[in-house]
């Protein structure tokens, strides 16, 4: 099979890497449009699971990944002056530079034969119409699938909260959350170190607090000295790192939840963002494309017929992400409700934040929901007990 796989992240370079280890014979080629080595973004995450499924489907790079990840097994959430609390994890989780992970996966599938070629833009289908299968994992604004958007049946929902995307020099020892409340209402970040050197750090908040704290209109410098004061006992007197814009204006965003009723028209198939998103506070981004990756190439080798090899792995992916997508939109609902938990006593807050994925804490009172979570623990306890003994 010819393949051109459009974008070079991390979801189309891993399934030219499992495809070429599946067979060969395949003919490969990944397109960037930007330079080798250019990323947006600072680290990315991935947790104990994916970890293990990446060793299991491809060693060898998976062994490169682990080197270069930073790791932690617990986080740290910070109250503003009124607690800091160090939360055991089950999971280990680790980050890692986005720039890096591109680096081993592109280094990994060249090794195999695929070609990867920076600097080209590809417009439409027209541009690669020798391959049997485009490969669309050009990302969020996939101008592949813009083209066929009524196809595709592409649906945006656009959060309610601005967020920055930082980097800083300060290595934190975990995955920290940090709530500060100012005059204008609560602000807040997540963090959590992706090399020996820095850390990812999302600071986000209401946009009355944007607003009121002038970030909707301060430049670059002011805004990040700004937050650097806010968040001066995270950051440990260490420096944000920005992303600035071509007009010199800070990077503010809202996150746009992308969804698609189908991901796939004749010989194009979306992958990664460009079939779906998933909120940033989940940290499932990279997970989930690498996992769209082996589902696609299951489905591929599964069945000679390639439409319906692609509507097999439309339909099997979308059940299977659909927890995880479920998961996120409630976990972006509760960081848009913030001020209804963090005024909460701090071993109350921090349950509720562990539970930001439930369907059921939105409609309850925090309070109500706290007590009859922890007495329905208390109970299963005291019967496990009385079990021993019996």
């Amino acid at each position: 099979m010819k393949v051109a796989c459009v974008g070079g992240g991390p979801a189309s370079l891993y399934f030219s890497i499992l495809m070429k280890r599946v067979d060969p014979a395949h003919d490969i080629t990944v397109y960037e449009r930007n330079p080798a080595g250019s990323t947006y973004g600072w680290g990315v995450t991935y947790w104990d699971e994916l970890f293990g499924y990446l060793h299991d489907v491809d060693p060898e790079s998976a062994r490169e990944i682990s080197a270069s990840s930073a790791r932690w097994d617990s986080w740290v959430v910070h109250l503003h002056e009124r607690a800091t609390v160090t939360v055991g994890h089950g999971d280990k989780g680790f980050g890692i530079s986005r720039r890096r992970l591109l680096a081993i996966l592109a280094e990994r599938a060249e090794s195999l034969g695929v070609r990867v070629e920076y600097e080209r833009e590809i417009a439409g289908e027209e541009d690669v119409a020798d391959a049997d299968l485009v490969v669309a994992g050009d990302g969020v604004n996939s101008r592949l699938r813009e083209r066929h958007a009524e196809h595709f049946g592409t649906e945006v929902m656009v959060g309610r909260n601005p967020y920055m995307w930082l980097g800083t020099t300060k290595v934190l020892d975990s995955f920290t959350f940090a709530f500060v409340e100012t005059e204008h209402g609560w602000i807040w970040c997540y963090g959590y170190p992706y090399s020996e050197e820095h850390s990812t750090f999302i600071v986000e908040c209401g946009p009355d607090t944007w607003r009121g704290l002038g970030l909707d209109t301060a430049n670059e410098a002011d805004g990040l000295a700004h937050l650097e004061k806010l968040f001066a006992e995270v950051l440990d007197g260490q420096p944000l790192i920005g992303r600035t814009q071509a007009d010199g204006g800070p990077h503010w965003l809202h996150f746009r939840t992308l969804t698609n009723r189908t991901w796939h028209r004749g010989n194009l198939v979306l992958l990664g963002d460009s079939a779906h998103t998933t909120h940033y506070s989940i940290g499932a981004g990279t997970a989930l494309a690498l996992g769209d990756a082996a589902f696609l190439v299951d489905a591929l080798h599964a069945d000679a017929d390639l439409e319906t090899a692609l509507a097999g792995y439309e339909r099997e992916r979308m059940t299977a992400i659909r927890p995880s997508q479920r998961a996120a939109r409630r976990s972006a609902q509760w960081y848009e409700h913030v001020p209804r938990y963090v005024d909460r006593p701090p071993r109350e807050m921090i349950a509720l934040l562990n539970q930001r994925h439930s369907g059921l804490l939105p409609h309850v009172p925090p309070r109500l929901y706290y007590w009859a979570g922890s007495t329905a623990a208390a109970v299963s306890g005291l019967g496990a007990r009385l079990f021993r003994r019996g």
